[in-house]
């Protein structure tokens, strides 16, 4: 494989594009929604994620003095309103009104979810981190809301058929075909009836009677 040598740069993809919706602090706080594709989960235990923003950014004056947001995980289906989230600017216009999206109650925070969004994870800031060009915001997941219709019968959470789409290199994408499921690589395949009975060393001749 011939490579050349490139500036270097946030060359990591794909990335998730995730709607992070927000609150000022107080009753009259006004929310936002913001898209983003630097984003990353950074723990298990307890379940943590980080957000980057941009200072002048709209959206990191609400999350700097609430403490806290929701990644809202959008579908195909809100593609379209993730990139204008993404353009527009909160200052300016209400992007829940200009993209029809529709403002959800949190279990254990102040600020919405995104009711079209399949998934919504609400943060609480616990640490934050000037990096240069972007904020990070580094939060613990206080809560999930799950569309229902992604649970089966078994309680098992079917994300796969959430209909998600990813951002690479300036270009979103539909998720495609799965290649193989965690492990896949060392997991040996099952041997059938027939292929093992065949492998069986043959019996000794007993000799004549």
């Amino acid at each position: 494989m011939s490579k050349v040598c490139w500036k270097p740069g946030t060359m990591l993809w794909p990335l998730p594009a995730v709607m992070v919706s927000c609150k000022g602090p107080g009753a009259e706080g006004r929310d936002n929604i913001i898209t983003l594709s630097w984003v990353g989960t950074i723990n298990s235990d307890p379940p943590m994620l980080s957000i980057s923003v941009r200072p002048e950014r709209h959206s990191y004056e609400l999350i700097e003095a609430s403490g806290e947001f929701v990644v809202n995980v959008p579908s195909i289906a809100q593609a379209k309103a993730a990139d204008y989230c993404g353009c527009a600017s909160g200052r300016n216009e209400d992007k829940w009104k200009a993209t029809g999206l529709t403002r959800g109650k949190a279990e254990k925070l102040q600020c919405p979810t995104i009711e079209e969004c399949p998934v919504n994870l609400e943060c609480k800031v616990v640490d934050r981190k000037k990096l240069g060009s972007h904020v990070m915001f580094i939060a613990e997941v206080v809560s999930v809301q799950v569309d229902e219709s992604l649970m089966n019968e078994k309680e098992r959470f079917a994300l796969e058929k959430a209909g998600l789409f990813a951002y690479v290199h300036g270009h979103y994408y539909a998720i495609g075909r799965k290649l193989g499921r965690f492990g896949f690589s060392v997991r040996k395949k099952p041997v059938r009836q027939g292929a093992r009975s065949a492998t069986r060393m043959p019996r000794k001749p007993s000799g004549p009677k």
